[in-house]
């Protein structure tokens, strides 16, 4: 591991179980905090969620959570009643800027979600997980309201893969260990010690996240991780051991689609003037694709995919809605 990264991890790692929330109650003061929990037909899972940071975190006399926001990306199932029954203030995707044409992908409804929130911190949860407690927003939110250079804190887990009946350990996280971590320890080494670099699960401040442009893909994750670092160094990014996380798993072919866009919106920041995008089918107005092969009794078939690499610009450059 690089050096700086070795320092950092001893430095910047912490543990849920190291915060309480009666300590972060007491830190809180006036600042204001929302949860926003982006979705797409995840009427399953999404309920339990809501419910646990509500009956734990929102309690009207002392709420660490003042906003729970629901950002639903087109459900075509009960995700928004399911939300809106648990306590949560659920918008659509279209509901921010709504004169700008929607796109496809998680950071475009995260973009348009942070837009219609003014926490002064802000907490990302996936709605797919089946393994949430409510220590997951402390563990989150403590190094935010206890150290003020931190500006960014990634969760830190397990991901067990699971199969059926079977359970592989750490066999979860494919793009990352196949795509993240190596372009990490390539490109950006100093962060090397980052155990989770697309963890969907993170918190930030508000100035820092609309400093920032968002990928409107699956790169959304990775590019807040080495914005935030390029803009307010390592130091400003601590990590949190939040222990296991289950959540939904996707085919290897979607997977693909994920990888496909984590290394476009690395190359992105690699060369900001685009020349080594040319050289992998795209340039700078996003026009980036995956082939894929689908095989059956007649043969083989290419699929085309397109590969969002558009990013929306940072919210502190648009008029407010």
């Amino acid at each position: 591991m690089h050096p700086s990264a070795q320092s950092w991890l001893a430095r910047r790692t912490s543990r849920a179980e190291d915060f309480t929330l009666a300590d972060l109650l007491a830190a809180k003061g006036t600042t204001t905090v929302s949860v926003i929990s982006p979705a797409l037909d995840e009427a399953e899972t999404i309920g339990p969620i809501l419910e646990a940071i509500r009956t734990s975190l929102m309690d009207p006399a002392a709420p660490l959570v003042d906003d729970l926001v629901v950002v639903d990306s087109g459900s075509t199932d009960n995700t928004a009643i399911v939300a809106a029954e648990a306590g949560a203030r659920v918008i659509r995707r279209e509901e921010a800027f709504p004169e700008i044409p929607i796109l496809p992908g998680k950071g475009e409804a995260l973009w348009r979600a942070l837009a219609a929130t003014s926490g002064d911190l802000v907490v990302f949860v996936d709605a797919d997980l089946r393994s949430f407690t409510p220590s997951y927003i402390i563990g989150l939110l403590g190094p935010l309201l206890t150290d003020p250079e931190v500006q960014l804190v990634k969760a830190v887990y397990e991901r067990p893969l699971v199969e059926g009946s079977r359970t592989v350990p750490a066999g979860g996280g494919r793009v990352t260990e196949l795509v993240a971590r190596p372009l990490l320890n390539a490109h950006w080494p100093h962060l090397s010690g980052i155990a989770q670099p697309l963890a969907g699960e993170y918190a930030g401040r508000r100035s820092l996240l609309e400093s920032l442009p968002f990928a409107t893909g699956y790169g959304v994750d990775f590019a807040l991780l080495v914005d935030t670092d390029a803009r307010f160094g390592a130091d400003a990014i601590a990590q949190v051991d939040l222990g296991v996380r289950l959540h939904r798993h996707h085919d290897e072919q979607r997977l693909g689609r994920m990888a496909a866009e984590i290394w476009a919106t690395a190359l992105r920041r690699l060369d900001p003037d685009g020349r080594v995008r040319r050289n992998h089918g795209g340039d700078r107005e996003g026009q980036a694709s995956l082939v894929q092969f689908h095989h059956d009794a007649d043969g083989l078939h290419p699929v085309e995919h397109p590969i969002p690499t558009t990013e929306r610009p940072p919210l502190n450059t648009m008029p407010r809605v």
